[in-house]
């Protein structure tokens, strides 16, 4: 055998080590701390969510669509984000403000529903949030129960416009036993500042005191409605909003609505506004 036949052919090496031919991995240019901070940015679809945009679905739905960039780069499920970063969706910037805040209190009776400082025992005094928040809707200071704040000034409408008819769940005493005539006449709707109310549910749960779920929010709209048919409300608690409840709160306590309960929220929300006529003005 020739001595030739003894050695096998060793490709030649380039004078950076890879054999010749082969490409260079592509340098990582991304600077180190660049990369650690963006790993601990929030993920994109919460970044919407934060920023009262839109659910974490939506936001899902507008990646997927290729609807959203980061930087101008097209962005992906999973991608995260920091501050320095610019979100665009359609093209236009999704501006990084303070994080929007919504939370629920179980508002005891005495507590009045009032931003204005000045007046005693006023909601926002109560909670004493460090953010300026102010509470969506109503509850009579006579009354307890779930309220939403926020400092999110466009979602206060899309929750409150009646045409919307979101559910709003009540339990209610009244001063003396009632029959079934009075459950069917509630629910078909009672006369009030001249006007019938919308059908709503309603179920007995005792002696003296029933259930009831609202599509509307008028003034003292229960009260009013007792009344009209001979009865005085001794106790009423709001146990819910729209998909939001009281449960777990203790009279006084307040906390932040879980990414669950805002995610559920924001989407309910978005089909209202699908569903919604456009008003005159809007046209």
């Amino acid at each position: 055998m020739s001595s030739a036949k003894l050695f096998k052919r060793v490709p030649r090496l380039s004078s950076a080590g890879s054999k010749t031919g082969e490409k260079k991995p592509a340098e990582d240019k991304t600077p180190a701390n660049a990369s650690s901070a963006r790993e601990r940015g929030i993920r994109i679809n919460k970044f919407f969510t934060e920023q009262g945009a839109c659910s974490r679905r939506e936001a899902d739905q507008l990646i997927q669509d290729g609807r959203v960039s980061i930087n101008d780069r097209i962005a992906v499920l999973g991608d995260r984000v920091v501050p320095d970063d610019v979100v665009k969706k359609d093209g236009a910037v999704v501006p990084w403000g303070n994080p929007t805040v919504y939370i629920k209190y179980h508002k005891p009776v005495g507590v009045t529903t009032t931003s204005e400082r000045h007046i005693p025992n006023n909601i926002i005094a109560s909670i004493g949030h460090a953010e300026r928040i102010f509470p969506i809707g109503r509850l009579d200071k006579d009354s307890s129960g779930l309220i939403l704040l926020t400092n999110d000034g466009d979602i206060v409408n899309r929750i409150l416009r009646a045409e919307y008819a979101h559910e709003k769940e009540y339990v209610v005493q009244v001063n003396r036993p009632f029959d079934a005539a009075f459950l069917a006449r509630m629910e078909d709707g009672v006369v009030i500042l001249g006007e019938r109310t919308r059908r709503c549910r309603i179920a007995r749960t005792g002696p003296r005191e029933f259930r009831i779920v609202l599509t509307e929010g008028r003034n003292r709209q229960i009260r009013r409605m007792c009344q009209a048919l001979g009865y005085r409300v001794v106790a009423l608690h709001r146990i819910r909003i729209m998909n939001v409840t009281v449960s777990a709160l203790r009279a006084g306590q307040w906390k932040n609505l879980t990414e669950a309960e805002r995610d559920v929220l924001f989407q309910a929300l978005s089909e209202a506004d699908r569903r919604a006529p456009v008003r005159p003005s809007e046209s």
